[in-house]
């Protein structure tokens, strides 16, 4: 394989949080080491990778430890929040990737956690309209409740409880793919764009200005594979293939699917709105830019056999 191909693995927030009741840091971080024994596959097989992570439910435990503490301490602003969680679950994976490098006898791939920053429009209509989940899954009555009392603004998150939710703007650059690019050259495994990377704005004078908003962390990595350029872009979820009437009798699971067929798929309405047809339309944006690229969804342990055709959904031209 060329050692220049270039991978992005965009982990969900919610991977790293198996139920309910593993929230702790501990138990993120056994969830973290899973994860990162499969990337550590790809860097391995001569992908220079660069894994991506979401952070939904833990900005949501930061803003909410926040809340709680707020008359003795000064509440964290959410894109400061985005900040902290880059940095806790970076650590985590920065750690977990050198470890399990070190235990396969490569400790000469050096890891990086970058801190991202994400531009966005500062008209854009997603301030006006907040859908993006954050925190973790609740009651709707404690939903409720907690809506009533904190002012925040709640959905149902499909079928899986209740959530916050916060704006969700659309990310228009990611200031630091630049550097991004640089470190793959010099064969350093990176981390970035957690939590689709810390929301700014640029102002007229070209300076960045930090704004109350959560990126998606699917379209903040097809656009960060974009924009370098990448050959395969991953997207691990909790099922190893994607499925047309899932969760019914007919349900089917796809192998493969050109970017037309995703799409029609897509504009039928065959994948959740809230699960798998964000992981679709972030893989067909960013196959829009990159016409010889493999887009796959699959499950991290898939991985893989995913790349050789033998598990996942594949979505190409």
């Amino acid at each position: 394989m060329d050692k220049q191909k270039i991978a992005v693995v965009a982990v969900g927030g919610n991977a790293l949080i198996r139920s309910r009741n593993q929230v702790s840091l501990d138990e993120q971080y056994q969830a973290v080491k899973e994860s990162a024994r499969h990337v550590v596959n790809l860097a391995l097989a001569g992908w220079r990778v660069v894994l991506t992570h979401g952070n939904g439910p833990q900005v949501g435990f930061i803003l909410r430890r926040s809340e709680i503490a707020r008359e003795d301490v000064p509440t964290v602003p959410l894109e400061y929040a985005v900040g902290d969680t880059q940095g806790a679950i970076g650590f985590m994976f920065q750690n977990a990737l050198v470890n399990e490098l070190q235990r396969r006898g490569r400790p000469d791939i050096p890891v990086v956690a970058l801190v991202t920053q994400t531009v966005v429009n500062a008209d854009d209509p997603a301030f006006e309209h907040p859908d993006k989940p954050i925190d973790a899954h609740m009651d709707e009555e404690v939903a409720r409740r907690l809506a009533a009392s904190q002012g925040w603004q709640i959905a149902e998150d499909a079928g899986r409880g209740w959530r916050r939710v916060v704006a969700s703007p659309t990310p228009q650059a990611i200031i630091e793919s630049p550097t991004v690019r640089r470190l793959l050259e010099s064969n350093v495994l990176v981390i970035a764009c957690g939590g689709g990377g810390i929301p700014v704005c640029r102002e007229t004078d070209g300076s960045l200005r930090a704004v109350q908003a959560v990126i998606d962390k699917d379209r903040a990595s097809a656009l960060l594979a974009s924009e370098l350029n990448a050959d395969l872009f991953i997207i691990p979820t909790g099922v190893e293939q994607v499925a047309v009437n899932f969760g019914t009798p007919q349900q089917r699971w796809l192998d493969a699917l050109s970017a037309d067929e995703a799409q029609a798929l897509l504009d039928a309405g065959e994948f959740g709105a809230g699960s798998m047809a964000p992981k679709v339309e972030a893989i067909l944006g960013w196959l829009a830019t990159q016409p010889h690229g493999t887009g796959i969804i699959t499950s991290p342990e898939a991985m893989g056999e995913a790349i050789h055709g033998h598990k996942g959904t594949r979505i190409t031209h």
